[in-house]
């Protein structure tokens, strides 16, 4: 029997192979050199790579058995993930890999920016003794805040707290039972500008976390601030952090991510007390060696035919029948939609399934819920496996109930759940027809029929005349194309749900317009690009 071909792209620690073990025939290739790496694929089953290997859709078309790509690390912008997934092939990481790599990162940042480590170390291999020049500020007593408590965050701020420092957090999707347990007082994003001296992100980048902090926001901080960034690049707009050093509005920064990388030319690079590195936040043997034995398993688990819990695209899966997991993709979505509805986290979420699909072990679509309800709020890449932990750690109580009845559909999946303030959200869908599409059927007791769009706006109001053709006018006059649109009431007078599918994100102050003028309830947008 041919043993499966497992290619070695790029250094890995030696743990890997012994998590492999001896049922694969293993190969190496430099996956940075294009032209050895092309032919290298055309006969393996997986392909294990770090950042350096570009996988597209021409690496793609070179390997016609390839069953899995495995990145030992959380990012996969060296992945070309839709087009993996047309082509039905596995990707995994290691998304828990890195946490406390990443976490001590920022803290090792935050320490030398207050200290001037660099700027002292640099002086000094020039033969420059200069104590007073280099003189720093403590971190005890001061106040530390943390923009986006997901695990990263949390294990910062737990760092953070060793140091004698008061905590502030703002993350709007963590309730405030679980920041008190972690020592964090929630507050508004301006809120925690106005009080830090010292200021780390922890958040994913999303459009809407892009530029989160700004020339307006660092406006906000004192002048003695630091503001520490070792989560993705771009969501500190590095031109106004610079520009705000050199007015003296900030004190100082320490970054390891950038808007562009490899990053080699910086306005941030002429300050000295600008702490810079090049994306070091996963750079630990321990965190390379955890990655490596991750993806490794994952590669093991994929090719032995088995379900893969670490896969991020929803096709993976062996042991998921073949009845559940058309579902798998339509859940995660419902769950991304929930988020979106909500603004927040739940107190609460319950995961119905109904019908035909219940004769199977549906189990995994609870999974899936959680899956899309964290996708977007968290920095870590969430996955079947993570997905449950993020649930336990923001204290929300998940429940999963079937039910073989299901009146309307052959199937019908329905997320709901409750927030803190008792307010309810609920969104409901099904896959119709021998293709299986995807419908949205209810959205909070309102039936509609919508095909998920990348780009879905909801809208909730009080049913009167002109409300269809002013959000129309104020959509066609910010250049927002709609694909398609639908009310449902209540009763004629009563309240009303718009729901349309656009062609591009809807920005925040156009969706603010609209929900003023025609006096919305509720305005939400929602994008799954």
């Amino acid at each position: 029997m041919t043993r499966p071909a497992v290619l070695i792209a790029e250094e890995l620690a030696p743990s890997v192979l012994d998590a492999l073990g001896d049922g694969f025939d293993i190969r190496y290739v430099d996956g940075a050199d294009r032209s050895a790496l092309l032919p290298a694929l055309k006969d393996v089953d997986a392909i294990l790579i770090r950042s350096a290997t570009q996988v597209d859709a021409e690496a793609l078309a070179a390997a016609p058995r390839l069953k899995v790509i495995a990145r030992a690390g959380i990012g996969l912008d060296n992945v070309d993930v839709p087009a993996a997934t047309a082509r039905g092939v596995m990707v995994v990481n290691a998304p828990q890999s890195n946490v406390v790599s990443a976490a001590e990162q920022a803290v090792a940042l935050l320490l030398a920016c207050a200290r001037n480590i660099a700027p002292a170390n640099e002086a000094l291999k020039q033969g420059k003794w200069q104590r007073s020049k280099w003189t720093g500020v403590e971190v005890a007593d001061k106040t530390v805040g943390v923009v986006g408590l997901g695990r990263i965050g949390v294990l910062f701020a737990q760092r953070m707290s060793a140091f004698g420092t008061r905590l502030i957090a703002y993350d709007p999707y963590i309730s405030t039972v679980r920041a008190a347990q972690i020592g964090v007082r929630l507050v508004t994003l301006e809120e925690l500008l106005r009080e830090s001296d010292f200021i780390s992100i922890h958040l994913p980048k999303t459009p809407e976390t892009v530029g989160l902090i700004g020339k307006e926001q660092l406006a906000l901080c004192k002048p003695t601030v630091r503001i520490i960034n070792a989560a993705r690049g771009g969501l500190v707009d590095e031109q106004a952090l610079a520009d705000a050093l050199a007015g003296g509005v900030v004190a100082g920064a320490g970054i390891d991510v950038f808007a562009t990388e490899p990053c080699t030319d910086s306005p941030l690079f002429a300050f000295d007390s600008v702490v810079v590195s090049p994306h070091l936040g996963a750079s630990t043997v321990e965190a390379q060696d955890k990655a490596g034995i991750a993806v490794a398993r994952s590669v093991k688990l994929a090719l032995e035919g088995d379900f893969v819990p670490d896969a991020v695209n929803v096709q993976a899966g062996g042991v998921v029948v073949e009845e559940v997991r058309p579902a798998l993709p339509l859940v995660e979505k419902l769950g991304r939609i929930f988020t979106g509805l909500a603004g927040g986290v739940a107190a609460t979420i319950e995961v119905e399934v109904r019908g035909e699909i219940t004769a199977h072990d549906v189990s995994v679509l609870q999974l899936a819920a959680l899956k899309g309800v964290f996708a977007d709020v968290v920095e870590e890449q969430v996955t079947f496996v993570n997905a449950p932990a993020l649930a336990a750690e923001r204290g929300v109580a998940v429940s999963l109930t079937t039910d073989a009845d299901s009146p309307d559909f052959r199937s019908l999946i329905t997320v709901r759940g409750v927030l803190p303030d008792g307010t309810s959200v609920s969104v409901a869908g099904t896959l119709t027809g021998p293709r299986q599409v995807e419908k949205i059927t209810d959205v909070d007791g309102f039936d509609v029929d919508i095909v998920p769009a990348e780009h879905l706006l909801f809208l909730r109001y009080a049913d009167k005349p002109g409300v269809v053709g002013t959000v129309g006018a104020a959509l066609g006059e910010a250049q927002v194309n709609i694909a398609g649109a639908q009310v449902s009431r209540t009763s004629q007078g009563g309240d009303a749900l718009m729901v349309l599918t656009v062609d591009s994100a809807v920005p925040a102050e156009v969706l603010d317009q609209i929900a003023a003028s025609i006096g919305a309830q509720s305005a939400r947008a929602v994008d799954l690009a």
